[in-house]
């Protein structure tokens, strides 16, 4: 989540590329490797790789559950002070539900609280106990550290902004799916004969990148009048 906390759809910059730039892997200095990678593995954090080059340089790649990103922890390939990485977010559905599993496997994490004045800071300051007043998404947070005190975000997001692309839990994919169906239902009658796939695919992936649902089911038209011209030409 950015700092802004407008509901209104993002909008690409003019001059940005359109190539998508995915954000792969976070970098966590540390002290002792050993115990980092013992510590997030109790986290049920899967581990990806475990690379060595002499005793000077060491990577290890550990991936939170569900997560597309990963975290880089090790020796000699950064030169960040350990501990000094501050505010990282892990998105969860349920922020009671994942402080109760960190407590269970020994985490110190804290009280559920949430940000005075709807601002946020990294740094935690400007706290306010308990969850978010308003019950909102993205406003109710938990925190944690590693062992070597980089520290942990919890975020409890329920439902996405506009723009800011689709959560991968099963209430939202059902309710991509229903939309789906039904602004493929309105282009069917109208629409030549094609396969459902064909319209269906590009909406779910315009949608999960922020797209309108106005602008998603034109990128999924185009897609069908595409696969269209292949077939005859």
């Amino acid at each position: 989540m950015s700092t802004q906390t407008t509901t209104e759809n993002t909008t690409r910059a003019g001059s940005a590329t359109a190539v998508d730039l995915k954000l792969e892997v976070v970098v966590l200095p540390v002290s002792d490797v050993e115990r980092a990678k013992a510590f997030y593995g109790s986290l049920g954090w899967r581990l990806d790789g475990d690379f060595a080059a002499g005793e000077d340089w060491r990577l290890v790649q550990m991936t939170p559950p569900g997560s597309p990103c990963s975290v880089m922890f090790g020796k000699g390939f950064t030169s960040a002070a350990p501990g000094s990485v501050q505010g990282t977010f892990l998105v969860v559905d349920d922020i009671d539900a994942a402080r109760a599993e960190l407590a269970a496997h020994g985490v110190d994490v804290s009280d559920a609280f949430h940000f005075q004045g709807d601002l946020l800071n990294a740094r935690g300051e400007g706290r306010a106990a308990g969850h978010d007043p308003k019950g909102r998404s993205y406003f109710s947070f938990a925190s944690f550290n590693d062992p070597d005190g980089n520290g942990w975000l919890l975020q409890q997001v329920t439902s996405r902004f506009p723009g800011r692309g689709l959560s991968s839990d099963v209430a939202t994919l059902t309710a991509l799916l229903r939309e789906t169906e039904e602004r493929h239902g309105g282009y069917e009658p109208t629409a030549p004969k094609h396969h459902w796939s064909e319209w269906y695919g590009p909406y779910i992936v315009a949608r999960e990148r922020g797209k309108a649902p106005d602008d998603a089911a034109a990128d999924a038209a185009r897609n069908v009048e595409r696969s269209l011209a292949r077939v005859t030409v």
